[in-house]
């Protein structure tokens, strides 16, 4: 069978009804991502749940993409250095303040607003109180001459 050709706009004819355009939708996050439980190994019967023939699983060499992401050693070293030298943005010090006095859920409003997202915010706060509590260890509290 022929592929279907677009309609004419026109009542009558081989192509008639309505000229429509279809929107493209982007493809939704599954909800129920890794929800299902793992799969049991094939018993080698042809019949029955986890029918199949056995294999052994091949030892497959990591692939870079598995990578992508990760923060090597180099970048982690630099980000610390700059952060040791030039110190804590001013919305960063502000979020620090209001974590001294217990204002956790304004801190997150606050980093919220500055960052964009929720989870970019949740992180900025944990980071955030984790610099304070090294602060309070006194690991890397040095003050500026």
């Amino acid at each position: 069978m022929a592929p279907k050709q677009p309609n004419t706009g026109l009542c009558v004819g081989a192509n008639r009804g309505h000229i429509v355009t279809k929107k493209e939708l982007a493809p939704r996050p599954s909800d129920r991502k890794g929800v299902m439980a793992p799969k049991q190994p094939n018993t080698g019967l042809c019949v029955g749940a986890n029918r199949g023939h056995i294999v052994t699983k091949k030892e497959l060499a990591p692939r870079p993409s598995d990578r992508k992401g990760k923060t090597s050693k180099r970048v982690l070293f630099v980000r610390n250095l700059i952060r040791e030298v030039a110190g804590l943005a001013p919305y960063e010090k502000r979020i620090t303040e209001l974590l001294k006095v217990g204002k956790d859920k304004r801190a997150l409003k606050v980093a919220k607003r500055k960052l964009g997202t929720h989870k970019r915010a949740k992180k900025k706060r944990e980071e955030m109180s984790n610099v304070l509590r090294k602060m309070r260890s006194g690991g890397g509290g040095e003050k500026k001459k």
